[in-house]
């Protein structure tokens, strides 16, 4: 039976925020105050929609976006990571559940030469139009309390993992890897032998250290291994592969 690995993006397999990244482009590399301003809590994509549409007024070229998107550092040690999925994809399957957009994530992934180790990404769909500037809309519609109104992880988790049995894989053991609030809810669908990897210092350690701390801690089963590199993620996958 295989194994699957589920990788959040910004700030796990990528050290920073890539929607926050990109106003590097900007000549000043920053946004007006109007734009700034107008986020509101749980609305994330439509804010970067705005955020977009700024940089396409300001006349940055796509280009000029990827060549900046391409520049943003990877998490240490997940280049070795991903490489080592890559070279294993008869026993590991890997995606992605993201926040970011198509675009950010396929740029980033290709310019680090690993797009081969990820077999599906989930996240908010983007493209260019045709004045040059790129629009991202909403994932998809939920009714999950706890998500963002754009994206509720465990949702497209459990439907990749229903399709999957549908098509006659059944995964031995899944790997959560992330470090925000909405990798939380994904955790509830995992299994006893599964493994929830939240990034050392993020959100994500503290919500799974308050929710082991409650006495209704029944909605997580996995066992929970901090992470601070991709290195200690490999150890971890490799141990589970041996045992």
């Amino acid at each position: 039976m295989k194994t699957l690995m589920v990788f959040d993006f910004d700030h796990t397999v990528v050290d920073d925020n890539s929607d926050t990244w990109v106003i590097r482009c900007l000549p000043g590399q920053t946004l007006p105050d109007a734009v700034k301003n107008s986020y509101r809590k749980g609305h994330w994509t439509e804010f970067m929609g705005r955020v977009m549409n700024y940089i396409g007024e300001q006349e940055v070229s796509p280009d000029r976006v990827r060549s900046v998107m391409e520049t943003i550092p990877l998490t240490a040690g997940m280049t070795d990571l991903l490489t080592f999925i890559s070279e294993h994809k008869s026993t590991i399957d890997c995606i992605v559940i993201s926040d970011a957009n198509t675009m950010f994530i396929d740029w980033i992934l290709h310019a680090a030469g690993l797009q081969v180790a990820v077999d599906q990404v989930f996240t908010n769909p983007a493209k260019f139009n045709e004045l040059g500037c790129m629009e991202v809309q909403c994932y998809h519609s939920h009714d999950c309390e706890r998500c963002p109104v754009n994206l509720c992880k465990r949702k497209v988790l459990e439907l990749y993992l229903s399709d999957q049995s549908d098509g006659g894989v059944e995964y031995e053991r899944i790997f959560y890897v992330g470090d925000g609030g909405n990798d939380l809810c994904p955790t509830s669908c995992l299994r006893g032998d599964d493994v929830v990897m939240p990034r050392k210092g993020y959100t994500l350690e503290k919500l799974l250290a308050k929710l082991k701390g409650q006495e209704d801690s029944a909605s997580l089963r996995a066992r929970v291994v901090a992470w601070s590199s991709g290195t200690e993620i490999l150890e971890e996958l490799k141990a589970s592969m041996q045992s």
